[in-house]
Order: C-alpha cells, then structure tokens, then sequence
C-alpha cells in the first residue's frame, strides 16, 4: 500500500494531467461472423517530465511507461513527452487508491470501480510470474504455476 499523501498527489496529477477511458464498442475480428461488445478501461497520464512518470510508476507498481510517439509532421518540433498508461485491473486497483481524494475525475473512477465491484478486494492486482522462479522452475522441469507467481 502506499501513503495517503502519495495517494492524494497521484489523484491531484490525475485531475490535472491524467485521461480515464471508460467506453464499451463493438469489435469484429476476421475468423468471427458478427461483432461482439469489447470494454475499453484506461489511464493515462502523459507530460515532459519523465521523473514524475517514473516516481508514479514505481509508486503504485502498476502500468507501463513509455515514450509517446508523435503520428505526424506537424509534431516536429514539440518536447519528447512520456505516458503512463493502466488498463482494466490494474486501472480499478489504481482507482481503489485515488478515489477518496479525486475531484474532477471521479465520475469515471467510480464507473471503474462498479465495473469490478463484483471482484473480491483481496484480487486487486492480477497475479504476476516471478521470471527468477519461473527460470529455476523450468530447469528443474517440475513446477505447477502457483510455485511460479509472485504474490508481492
């Protein structure tokens, strides 16, 4: 857990620099016959300063960090700007996390945060590999995948 200082500045960066996308839309792919309901559950946030973005990604150990690339000739000239992005559980464990203290943005974190309401609190974050236990396990050539994940 992290503190609820930590916690009210993430949901203050949120407000002020971050997108939450929360939208269902119909998706088709090429082996089906007809379209299907996708969900689409993102945060983001992207600024200049990497050294936010990298405190953040550290902090709430959730997401990816990347280098936004520009799409276009018109973007020539701009600063190098960085995202931090979450999507689905990671999204809803983030939201748990900044809620109390989100303003602006609280519509769409609450949204998230009934999405997954069915999720019991003790699966918040998706279960990770541990790639050291992972890399030992298969030269010993006998695991099951619980001696595999890694629960911090």
């Amino acid at each position: 857990m992290i503190s609820e200082t930590d916690a009210a500045y993430i949901a203050g960066l949120f407000d002020g620099e971050g997108s939450i996308s929360y939208k269902q839309y119909m998706r088709q792919k090429p082996h089906n016959k007809k379209p299907y309901p996708i969900w689409q559950i993102r945060m983001e946030i992207s600024m200049t300063d990497k050294s936010v973005l990298n405190w953040l990604h550290l902090t709430l150990g959730a997401g990816t960090l990347n280098i936004k690339k520009y799409k276009s000739e018109y973007t020539k000239g701009w600063k190098r700007q960085w995202r931090w992005r979450c999507c689905s559980r990671d999204a809803y464990y983030v939201c748990l996390l900044i809620q109390p203290y989100a303003h602006t943005k609280i519509e769409d974190i609450n949204k998230i945060i009934k999405h997954y309401s069915h999720l019991p609190k003790n699966t918040l974050k998706a279960k990770v590999i541990n790639i050291d236990n992972y890399k030992r396990k298969i030269n010993e050539k006998s695991y099951n995948i619980n001696s595999l994940v890694d629960l911090d």
